[in-house]
């Protein structure tokens, strides 16, 4: 699978720009703030429906603009498919597939894989457990659509449940039956979520440890450890010990939203004891595995998508890097930086049919090597 082309129409900075890929390599070089990180943005649209860095829809539109539009040509085995998004302000969002239209956005996730690594990843690390519970759910759904729908269904069914608990507290009033109703609902939903979740960091683990292990020479040990309530007994019945406690703060205090990853180095925690470059290597290895992930569920080669590579690693960790996913096992790759001599130089060692794009704030020149 890889992306022929790229269409923007008044997305971000972008008022309107048209990028035709090479199959294999492609590089955006200019300042910061030029918006090579908005056509990485923009390639995330097409693949997984939202923005990578604001999944708020309309403040995604240009300024003082009423709308954007993303498409896209993607080719994949014998066959080829346009994909369009457009929104407009104060309008549903529109996504379509070969001009159709889809009736649920959840129906075009997975089949047209991507995986980002940029600076912003950190918030992986130092940020609450709700970013965690993201990256988890984001990479299960691209490869499992029953998940997605448990999802989707428990938090709906949490919600309702947080709802009268509110109105309990607000009535002075408690009805144990109504409340097990949804109850029910966070067992035969939530239960599914975890049992995927924790296959799939028993699945990331090795993945992590071979990449990391490649990014810093074998010197240091990652580990990842999932954390949940529900490996703590029976789902049902850490509900009803806990009512008490739900009834008090009237939100529910047990579930799978409250899922957690821990990440270590040499069983020190990362967040607290990290460096800069640990947890950037950190982080890279964890999306490749997340990369090697999709393509043992789907079968196709997702996108990858390099964000300011040079950020936090030496030139010579970078071309390691670089090398590496141009391999065969890799697929298409997009890939930012700010010095164009520097993109060249590398470029110019790895692949000499790649296409390097210079932006400038709304402008765009392109060049095959």
């Amino acid at each position: 699978m890889f992306l022929k082309n790229l269409h923007l129409l008044n997305f971000k900075n972008w008022p309107e720009a048209e990028f035709q890929f090479a199959e294999k390599l492609n590089c955006f070089v200019g300042p910061n703030g030029s918006g090579k990180t908005n056509v990485l943005d923009a390639i995330h649209y097409l693949s997984l429906c939202k923005s990578y860095f604001n999944t708020i829809d309309s403040q995604n539109i240009k300024d003082e603009e009423p709308f954007f539009v993303i498409e896209g040509d993607f080719e994949k085995a014998d066959s080829a498919h346009h994909i369009y998004c457009a929104v407009k302000r104060g309008e549903k969002k529109v996504f379509k597939k070969n001009k159709k239209n889809y009736e649920r956005l959840a129906d075009h996730i997975g089949h047209f894989p991507s995986v980002i690594i940029s600076p912003y990843d950190r918030d992986l690390i130092t940020e609450g457990s709700e970013v965690r519970r993201k990256f988890m759910d984001s990479v299960i759904s691209q490869s499992d659509p029953v998940y997605l729908d448990n999802l989707v269904r428990y938090n709906k069914a949490l919600q309702q449940r947080n709802a009268l608990l509110k109105f309990f507290a607000a009535n002075h009033q408690f009805d144990a039956t109504s409340l097990e109703i949804y109850d029910e609902q966070l067992v035969q939903r939530g239960v599914p979520v975890f049992e995927k979740r924790k296959e799939f960091v028993e699945q990331l683990v090795p993945k992590l440890l071979h990449y990391y292990s490649f990014i810093t020479d074998g010197k240091e040990v990652p580990f990842l450890e999932y954390q949940s309530q529900l490996s703590n007994g029976d789902f049902t019945e850490s509900l009803k010990a806990g009512l008490d406690k739900d009834r008090l703060s009237q939100y529910s205090n047990v579930g799978i939203h409250k899922d957690d990853l821990t990440f270590s180095i040499n069983t020190r925690k990362v967040k607290k004891f990290g460096s800069q470059g640990q947890q950037k290597s950190f982080l890279i290895a964890l999306k490749l595995a997340q990369y090697d992930f999709l393509y043992e569920r789907s079968g196709e080669r997702p996108l990858l998508l390099l964000d300011d590579i040079f950020d936090k690693l030496d030139e010579k960790r970078v071309e390691q890097l670089v090398r590496l996913v141009h391999q065969d096992n890799f697929g298409q790759i997009f890939i930012t930086d700010t010095h164009r001599d520097r993109t060249e130089a590398l470029v110019k060692t790895i692949d000499d049919k790649a296409t390097i794009f210079t932006v400038d704030n709304d402008l765009v020149s392109d060049e095959e090597k």
